[in-house]
């Protein structure tokens, strides 16, 4: 690598086409980089996340009774303050807390939608447990949300 330049990390997450909707992936080292990574997938099919500023911050919580069911309150909560208050995150910072991971408080940057200066993508309507797949130790997460 030449001197000077820096290397830029690998994205750790992305979305995948499904018959009907789509998913969405994350890998990471623990389980709340996974719920991180998914978190930003999440916010990237509903609007394009360069144009979203790290303006105001918000705090979410979420639970449950495994790891997975986490996974999906979580992300059912990120999807609740975008339909309630139009906030998108652009940062978000999670720290879990039990061994397995069973509950999640974020701290999200980030600021409404603005027609005017957001490009809007997909509407997303919920997130689904078909085909989810919460592995921490393994650092992979995927989950199919409906469109």
């Amino acid at each position: 690598m030449a001197e000077g330049t820096r290397r830029r990390p690998a994205r750790r997450w992305g979305t995948f086409p499904t018959t009907a909707d789509v998913g969405i992936w994350a890998s990471g080292p623990s389980a709340a980089a996974l719920l991180e990574g998914l978190g930003h997938a999440l916010t990237a099919l509903i609007v394009d996340p360069r144009g979203l500023r790290a303006q105001q911050q918000r705090t979410i919580r979420a639970s449950g009774q495994d790891p997975a069911e986490l996974a999906v309150a979580f992300l059912g909560e990120l999807l609740l303050l975008q339909e309630s208050e139009g906030f998108l995150a652009r940062r978000i910072t999670v720290r879990t807390h039990g061994r397995p991971a069973t509950a999640a408080e974020a701290e999200l940057r980030g600021e409404p939608f603005d027609a005017a200066r957001h490009r809007a993508r997909t509407e997303v309507k919920a997130i689904t447990y078909h085909d989810l797949r919460f592995e921490p130790r393994a650092g992979r997460a995927r989950v199919i949300v409906d469109l």
